[in-house]
């Protein structure tokens, strides 16, 4: 918009019915972890949350296409982009910190170490190790854990090559290549997609012959926990990317005037770079 004004967008009812749908989400989630009950409330409220995020977006992407957004409004959406990321950041940080508090105070004061080691009196024929296959009391612990080696490495190799391509893509669009754009972004979303799968064929693996179970102690728990919420982030990522190849498809964004796609590629990133914090600490160490 020229003369410098700020875009308003019309009242919207989208805020609220999205949250809506977010609550019967997470009710119906609830529903199943206290009463074993079945998912049919959550999968309408995660099928209601997709139907209002879809119309959602698709009303901001006809404000977009029809010129209305102007400078201040794309300095409005990189900032809004930039505190979303930094939220997540703190959301993984908890995450992270459970696991290190875990395995720097806890196990020790259990062993008998450190300022609280009087701890070690709830079991003292505990040893702290980790991973943590004897956990005390009643706890059945994991039988064994997976090989960082193997299925998390060749994720590892998928997540880091996906960065690699979607940069590429990012490239070509700044340059005006739509083909380029075009192509390696479609390789970029098959490999997110291939590391669902094989996160799938892991959780298979770890659930049925490893015995790593959400009640196979501190380390079935923590494991499940940080893996599960980054394997529904990258899910987010893929459908984020799928529906950045539509647009593209379609001709939309041009090499000037992209940040919709940027703001994808700033998300996928940062779940590549939180993968790589997991296979360090999650896997190898």
């Amino acid at each position: 918009m020229s003369g410098g004004s700020y875009y308003v967008p019309p009242t919207s009812k989208w805020p609220v019915l999205g949250s809506l749908a977010l609550g019967l989400m997470l009710i119906g989630f609830g529903m199943i972890l206290v009463y074993g009950l079945n998912g049919v409330m959550m999968a309408a409220g995660f099928v209601a949350l997709l139907a209002v995020m879809g119309l959602w977006f698709r009303d901001v992407i006809r404000e977009s296409r029809g010129g209305l957004y102007d400078a201040q409004m794309d300095r409005s959406f990189r900032q809004g982009m930039a505190w979303f990321i930094f939220s997540e950041v703190m959301f993984f940080a908890a995450f992270f910190g459970a696991l290190f508090y875990v395995r720097t105070f806890a196990l020790p004061w259990l062993d008998g170490e450190g300022a609280k080691g009087v701890a070690a009196l709830l079991w003292p024929e505990f040893t702290a190790s980790w991973p943590l296959l004897e956990p005390p009391g009643d706890v059945a612990g994991p039988r064994e854990v997976l090989s960082p080696w193997q299925l998390p490495l060749v994720n590892t190799l998928i997540l880091v090559g996906s960065s690699i391509t979607l940069t590429v893509a990012h490239e070509g669009l700044k340059e005006g290549m739509r083909e380029t754009t075009r192509n390696w972004l479609l390789v970029t979303v098959l490999l997110g997609l291939s590391f669902i799968v094989i996160q799938g064929v892991e959780y298979y693996e770890a659930y049925y012959h490893y015995g790593i179970t959400l009640e196979a102690g501190i380390y079935g728990s923590t494991f499940f926990l940080l893996t599960g919420f980054h394997g529904a982030h990258v899910i987010i990522g893929a459908t984020i990317l799928a529906v950045m190849l539509l647009r593209i498809l379609r001709g939309h964004f041009a090499a000037e005037n992209h940040f919709g796609f940027e703001a994808a590629c700033w998300y996928w990133h940062f779940v590549d770079v939180v993968w790589v914090g997991l296979f360090l600490f999650v896997y190898v160490f």
